[in-house]
């Protein structure tokens, strides 16, 4: 917001558990601006709730010990089912270090019993268009393979961990450099969706409208009515569906490959990501990952306490014999052809690793900086005895 980053969270604690303290300090944490919006089951005449409940004291409590802001609309947002409860403020915004006023107002525009609450800031930020990116698919490699002639160093001079560390920034800098001037941004689509058409959404507005009135009243005609709305709407939104797909079959065309993107895009199975299940429960942070996994192989990687076969054993010890006594002082240097062989062999869509260097772009790399990559590695050989160096390798 207003070119900051704000980190905006969804919450929702049930009111059968207690409000912790740790749950709010790990959310409000990070150092950076927050926004919490959300049925947070507390109440305090301070977001204007009719009443205060334990919870909402708790809540009030934290937030004047932690230099947080509580706001609530000015009229209620829930209308319960039962006709004995009365209407009440439940959606608040909590926000903390957040540099715009918030203003909240409740609309009954669904048809939930919840209603929903529009948060406006004096921050003007979009969401609409998110930011431009690279778009690889329209790199032109030959201006790419000209820019990167033009920065790589030439012979540079490698005696040293420091100097093949600082060549090796170098080289990845001007390969991000030429990249970025030979690669247009990708801008999304300002509609990428159909509307539903206008005559449809005021029958939904409609039916939500008489339904919140069926749920104030509990009026058997307004009940009957709303099903017939119901009922309707969805026969509409199929219809209007079925319309939409059969245009968009009728486009597809063998000539400008939109037939075999459909076809692939229909016939691609996503590969399921399961979660990591810890025995405390399934890890959902990045801490709790990187734990789950420092756990998982401690646990694999144990030495063998006892061995049980002598002659796997006796093999291992002369392998690693033989390795000690091999003199290292002449390594085996790697040449270009090995260098392109090993590049050629790389899978293009695979995701960059943290220099930002994607594998297509090794794929257009020309001879120069092919021959200075032959020439890092071959430092990196020569000078293994360096931990910097061996870092990098």
């Amino acid at each position: 917001m207003a070119g900051r980053p704000v980190k905006i969270l969804a919450a929702y604690p049930s009111p059968s558990r207690p409000l912790i303290g740790e749950d709010l300090t790990a959310c409000f944490g990070g150092g950076l601006p927050v926004l919490m919006a959300g049925d947070l089951n507390a109440k305090h005449v301070d977001w204007n709730s009719r009443l205060n409940t334990r919870r909402g004291k708790l809540l009030r409590n934290y937030a004047d010990e932690n230099s947080c802001l509580i706001f609530g609309p000015d009229t209620p947002t829930t209308n319960p089912y039962n006709s004995s409860t009365t209407p009440n403020v439940f959606d608040i915004t909590i926000v903390k270090e957040l540099p715009f006023p918030v203003y909240l107002t409740s609309c009954s525009a669904l048809s939930a019993d919840h209603l929903p609450v529009l948060i406006d800031t004096a921050s003007r930020s979009s969401f609409q268009h998110p930011l431009d990116h690279p778009d690889f698919r329209r790199t032109d490699w030959a201006n790419f393979q000209t820019h990167l002639e033009d920065q790589i160093p030439f012979d540079p001079e490698l005696h040293n961990g420091m100097a093949i560390d600082k060549c090796i920034e170098n080289f990845s800098g001007a390969v991000l450099k030429a990249l970025a001037a030979s690669t247009p941004k990708c801008h999304p689509r300002d509609d990428p969706w159909p509307l539903i058409p206008a005559c449809i959404q005021d029958e939904i507005r409609l039916k939500n409208r008489l339904w919140r009135q069926w749920q104030i009243t509990r009026d058997p005609a307004l009940k009957a009515e709303v099903n017939r709305l119901q009922r309707s709407v969805t026969r509409r939104l199929n219809e209007w569906r079925n319309d939409q797909c059969s245009t968009t079959l009728e486009s597809l065309d063998p000539e400008d490959q939109s037939l075999w993107r459909m076809t692939k895009r229909v016939i691609r199975v996503p590969t399921p990501s399961p979660p990591l299940v810890t025995p405390g429960g399934i890890a959902l942070s990045e801490s709790e990952k990187a734990e789950a996994l420092a756990d998982k192989l401690e646990a694999q990687f144990q030495p063998v306490t006892d061995p049980s076969v002598p002659a796997i054993i006796e093999k291992v010890d002369v392998a690693l014999r033989s390795y000690l006594m091999t003199s290292a002082s002449e390594p085996k240097l790697t040449n270009p052809e090995e260098v392109q062989e090993a590049i050629r062999g790389l899978k293009v869509s695979k995701a960059p690793g943290p220099n930002g260097i994607p594998n297509r772009a090794l794929k257009h790399f020309p001879q120069r900086a092919v021959s200075l990559l032959v020439l890092i590695f071959n430092a990196i050989l020569v000078t293994h005895h360096f931990p910097t160096v061996w870092k990098h390798a």
